[in-house]
């Protein structure tokens, strides 16, 4: 019986220390920014302007803004949670083809952006920087907020708090709170510090959601935008995009058929 105590005693110990380093290292386990020199220079095989902003803490803000020359609008695109605008750049192309400028800002330790993301507050002060900032050059209902993976959260926190024409979600997550629950049902919900609840935002979009998930995704699972769906507006869509895993959403043929349809000419 004493044996069967200290084993239980072990096994309680260690579960309790590796909750705890899960919670000081979960950055690691979400964010994994592709980093890029002060000096890199961007090179894309279409028109492109870098952008910099500088944040409340002085940290400096890098984006990259793809133009058409006469766009019919702007996709405020916020990308997954690995690489930089320098890989990322090549999925502007699909847009700008359809006469849609598109700005990609990289986060806090990503590309050319200065820092490091600490808290979920930040990450959406700053994303609300960078589209106040593009609200200057374009009419705010000519602007559509996307966002892929981990970008799905902060681009349905930005849409909620705003007043864009149109909100596309690309593989999003019921919540993160939701995926661990899904994944790792021992790790208690209180260690997240980032829960980037899409559920809770989504009702507060007041303009047009369109949901693209593959059904075979195998990051985040299929049935979070299932769930998301029952919080729809008569107005909001999911489209299911058959055999797709989790990346490669934007080169599926499905996808971009779907998207020729919604991205028809915003009003001037």
């Amino acid at each position: 019986m004493k044996t069967v105590l200290q084993l239980l005693k072990i096994i309680a110990a260690a579960y309790i220390l590796i909750c705890v380093l899960l919670y000081f290292i979960q950055e690691k386990l979400i964010f994994f920014p592709e980093k890029l020199a002060a000096d890199h220079v961007f090179v894309f095989d279409q028109p492109f302007e870098e952008i910099r902003l500088k944040t409340k803490d002085n940290t400096l803000l890098s984006g990259v803004l793809f133009k058409t020359g006469n766009a019919k609008g702007l996709i405020f695109y916020l990308h997954g949670n690995a690489g930089s605008v320098q890989s990322w750049g090549q999925v502007a192309g699909i847009y700008t083809a359809m006469q849609y400028d598109v700005f990609m800002p990289d986060y806090r330790g990503y590309g050319k952006s200065e820092g490091h993301i600490s808290n979920e507050q930040q990450l959406y002060d700053d994303v609300q920087l960078a589209y106040d900032s593009l609200k200057n050059r374009y009419n705010e209902q000519n602007i559509i907020i996307a966002g892929y993976s981990i970008g799905t959260g902060a681009a349905a926190k930005l849409a909620s708090v705003n007043q864009p024409r149109l909100l596309l979600l690309h593989a999003p997550y019921y919540s993160l709170t939701d995926m661990l629950h899904h994944r790792f049902r021992i790790i208690p919900s209180f260690i997240l510090k980032y829960k980037f609840e899409t559920n809770k935002v989504l009702p507060a979009c007041r303009m047009p959601v369109v949901v693209f998930h593959g059904d075979q995704d195998e990051v985040i699972y299929y049935g979070s935008s299932l769930r998301l769906q029952q919080l729809f507006k008569p107005a909001d869509t999911l489209v299911t995009l058959h055999a797709q895993g989790h990346n490669g959403i934007s080169d599926n043929p499905q996808y971009i058929t779907a998207l020729q349809k919604i991205l028809q000419p915003a009003v001037q």
